[in-house]
């Protein structure tokens, strides 16, 4: 479970540092359990992303709230809508997830918090092309900020995009954009079966080149 956390704790806490299913996968069978388990997790996450981000149900909503984003903010060269509209889906579908879990999302920062930190920091230096001496720090603060709770409520998510926004280097949301979220928690709650379904439709290339 940790070891599908690793790509995305990384973009936080140190993102030179870079963990690639070519590199995990020769970890995957080593006789140390929970270096074993971290590195299968890395290539799920991986494997997951790229089957995740092919789905035409993820790619027609992040062009829709592209869209939307773009017709809300001022003039924008950069990469705001597009970056945002493709975060809010899997945000969202968190939210949506997290609502019909009950008590699942208690059990997971349970479990996060039970992880050595150390332990996992140097198991992804051996997995990582370089090391980093800034996970094992981030896992407690990432327990204790418990940001997925946030996902629910408009405001707090709000919030918690731009500090996304900050990290990325990107242009803050002004606070209007908040109008938005209603209509999208709806788009996605509606999608959520096509969202989350094995047997993906890719989307077409066009398509994938004008969010790409």
């Amino acid at each position: 479970m940790a070891g599908t956390a690793v790509p995305d704790l990384l973009n936080v806490a140190d993102r030179g540092v870079r963990t690639r299913s070519k590199h995990a996968v020769q970890w995957i069978e080593h006789a140390d359990p929970q270096l074993a388990a971290v590195a299968r997790g890395i290539v799920q996450h991986h494997s997951d992303d790229a089957r995740f981000h092919e789905n035409l149900a993820f790619v027609e909503l992040s062009w829709q709230f592209t869209v939307a984003i773009r017709d809300h903010l001022p003039p924008d060269d950069g990469l705001r809508p597009s970056f945002l509209g493709h975060i809010l889906v899997e945000i969202l579908l968190d939210a949506v997830l997290i609502a019909a879990s009950g008590n699942l999302l208690e059990a997971y920062y349970d479990a996060m918090n039970s992880i050595d930190p150390a332990r996992l920091e140097a198991a992804v230096n051996l997995i990582a092309a370089r090391p980093t001496n800034r996970l094992a720090p981030l896992l407690p603060m990432f327990c204790r900020e418990r940001f997925l709770s946030d996902y629910s409520d408009d405001s707090k998510l709000l919030v918690r995009l731009n500090q996304v926004m900050r990290r990325v280097r990107l242009a803050t949301l002004p606070p209007e954009i908040i109008d938005l979220l209603p209509a999208a928690r709806r788009a996605v709650a509606a999608r959520r079966a096509e969202l989350l379904c094995d047997e993906i439709d890719s989307a077409p290339a066009a398509a994938l080149d004008v969010i790409l």
